[in-house]
This record gives C-alpha cells, structure tokens and sequence, in this order.
C-alpha cells in the first residue's frame, strides 16, 4: 500500500527533475545563440558597459521568468489543483508576481557575480566564445532552478524568496541611489524621483510585488491552517464522546485557530505593501503614511495575538514571537523619545524583525501540521490529508469551499 503511494510521488520528482534539465538545456541553447551575436568580432569585459554580466542579467532573468511560469502550469494541473481553482485574475497577478521575483533574482544573481570576479580579476576581457560559455552556463543554471521552483513551489520557499527578493531589491536600490545622502530621512526616499530613476523603480517595483506575493503566500499558511483545524476539531470531538472531559473542557481547548484571522492580517499586510509600492511619499504623501501606519498595526494584531490565533503551536514559538514584540516596540523607542536613531533605521529593524518571524512562523506551521498527521499540501507529500482518509476539498466542485 505505502509503494502504492510513493511510487507516483517518485515518478512525479523523477518527471520534475527531467523537465527541470530540458529547461536548463533551452536556457542555454537560447544564450549560445545570443552570445554568438552579441560577441560577434568583440572582447567583453566580465562587467561593465557591453559586458557579460549585461548580457548574462537579460538572458538568465528571461530564462528564470519563462522556466518558472512552465514548471508552475505542471504544479497547477498535477499537485496544487487548488491554486487554478481561484478566480482567473487572481491567478494572472500571482504567477505575474511571481514571475518577476524569479527573473530579478536571477538577473541581479548574474549582475552581482559577474561583478565580483571583474573586481577580482581587473582589467580582464575575454574572447566571444569564452563569454558565450559563461553566458550558457547563467542561463542553464537560471533555466533549471526557475522550473524546479515553479514545480515545488511551498510556503516555506514561497518566505524565503520573499525575503531574499526584498533584501535584494533593497540593496540594489540604495546602491544605485544618485543622492547618498538619503539615509538621512528615510527608506521611502528611494521610492521618489530625487533617489534617481534606477532607484525609483526598483524599489517601488520591490515593494508592490513583495505585497503580492505576501496574499499568495497567505493562500498556502492558510489551506494548510484549514486542514490542522479540522483535524484538531475532530480529535476535540472524539475526546468528548469517549468521556474524556476532563481534556476536553480543558479551558485551552476552547481556544480553536482561526486561519482566516491569520489570512486576513497577512492580505492586509501585502495591500499596505502593494499600496506603499504605488504610491510614493513624495506626491502622495497622506495615502503613502496612512498605508504605512495601517501596515504597522496589521502586524502589531497578528503578533500580539498568535496564542489567539493559533492555540497549539510550541511554547517556544510563542516566546519568539513575544520576543519580536518587544523588539518592534524597543526599536521605537530607541528612534522616539530616545532619538537614538533616525527613521531609516528603525524601519530597517522592524523589516528585519517581521521577516525573520514570518520565516519561522511559516517552518513552525509546517511542522505543527505535520505533527497533527496532516501532510501539508506540498508537490511530493500526498494529498495533505491524515493518512486513511480521502480529501474532500481536491475535487474541482469542492476546493473552493474549503
């Protein structure tokens, strides 16, 4: 029975696997061809104007893109059956979003690396072939891993990549920033027109799609919250008709988890950030602060109340979480009364702090729904329901009840 089971799994990741390959080969066929004609008669440096990084950022970040999207249709039609059951926008915005989180990590990858070794290697250039070699192996890699991650995409590498893709954005952000100086108000300065073009764009395109990102993520916590529920709700009951009342009317069994209060706190949070995103403090200045502010209480009730929220989590989550309140609470004191720092940093700080227990938060989720015999609903573990029983949420006329 249990060979019955893993043996579609197996053919499943085997299938990943060989499709992810093919991907890579494409990725670098596409970049062969490119750098071929870009390198034509031309020694490029490895960075710079006309550079392999150039070339190299273009290619693998559309290759990451194109990848991505193909190994996402494959995870739609053969294991998160769910996620094409949404509304079709819905689903247009999430894989748009999606989609450029993966090409701009593998873009600024490549932009990053390849500066690296022209700094170590200074003053180098090499000859068209060897730029073509190094512009096929970007794009192989960008290719293989934009189609394995758009096939096992999960909640916890869903929280990864957004914390990779705002730190990274971010950075490139202030690098790129032409007023050096902008530390001195805040990080909403680099979302205006004064930070540069280069920098305006990116982090308002950095923060728009991260609150995007946020409510696809809040899909994946919430289903896999949904099914704990119920598993919980049942075990509760059956305390109850087997006499056992002294657990049953234990005065923390009725506290149950509410996954659509955890839901709603983390949509609210992405629309704040889509809403920062679009609208920058310097021409909007009321709406940006007021986004800003609801953002700040959105996280400040999801936090505060996790024990609320999500009776039966460990303990040791529950102080972490704690801990990280009164982290967020220090780091505003330290900016006001105590003006031991400006504005800049405390946001640095509380985004710090948010994301690292978002991470946690998310590992910790995984982990209590597997410890409830709920496998969560992830490519390669089954259906993500207690073993023996059938799922009545994975047929096209149920899972929009769920």
């Amino acid at each position: 029975m249990q060979d019955q089971r893993t043996a579609p799994v197996a053919r499943r990741q085997l299938d990943i696997e060989s499709r992810s390959i093919w991907a890579g080969v494409a990725g670098g066929i596409v970049a062969v061809v490119v750098g071929l004609i870009a390198f034509r008669g031309y020694r490029p440096p490895l960075a710079g104007d006309q550079s392999v990084a150039i070339y190299a950022s273009i290619v693998s970040g559309a290759m990451a893109g194109a990848s991505f999207v193909a190994g996402y249709v494959q995870n739609v039609r053969t294991v998160h059956l769910w996620l094409g059951a949404r509304p079709v926008v819905r689903q247009i915005v999430d894989v748009a979003a999606l989609l450029v989180v993966h090409a701009s990590i593998a873009t600024m990858s490549a932009l990053v690396l390849f500066r690296l070794f022209q700094q170590a290697f200074s003053g180098l250039t090499v000859d068209p072939v060897a730029g073509t070699v190094m512009l096929a192996v970007s794009a192989a890699i960008a290719g293989y891993f934009g189609y394995t991650s758009g096939a096992r995409i999960t909640a916890v590498a869903l929280s990864v990549m957004l914390a990779i893709f705002m730190s990274s954005g971010m950075l490139v952000s202030m690098l790129y920033a032409e007023n050096p100086l902008w530390w001195h108000s805040m990080f909403s300065e680099l979302g205006t027109g004064q930070a540069g073009l280069t920098s305006f764009w990116t982090f308002n395109t950095t923060i728009t799609t991260s609150g995007i990102i946020m409510t696809t993520l809040s899909a994946f916590i919430t289903r896999d919250l949904k099914r704990w529920a119920v598993v919980l709700a049942g075990r509760r009951h059956d305390a109850a008709s087997a006499g056992r009342w002294h657990r049953a009317l234990h005065p923390g069994r009725f506290l149950r988890p509410r996954p659509a209060v955890v839901r709603t706190c983390l949509v609210a949070g992405g629309a704040c950030m889509v809403g920062i995103g679009l609208f920058p403090v310097n021409t909007f200045e009321r709406v940006h602060t007021s986004f800003v502010q609801v953002l700040a209480v959105v996280l400040i009730v999801l936090l505060a109340g996790v024990p609320l929220w999500l009776p039966g989590f460990p303990k040791a989550f529950y102080l972490l979480t704690y801990i990280s309140v009164a982290a967020l609470v220090a780091a505003g004191l330290l900016w006001r009364p105590v003006q031991y720092y400006n504005l800049t940093a405390l946001e640095l700080a509380a985004a710090g702090i948010v994301f690292a227990w978002l991470v946690v938060f998310i590992r910790n989720t995984t982990a209590v729904v597997a410890s409830a015999g709920v496998e969560p609903a992830v490519p390669g573990l089954g259906s993500g329901v207690p073993a023996g029983e059938n799922d009545p949420g994975e047929g096209p006329g149920n899972i929009t009840k769920r």
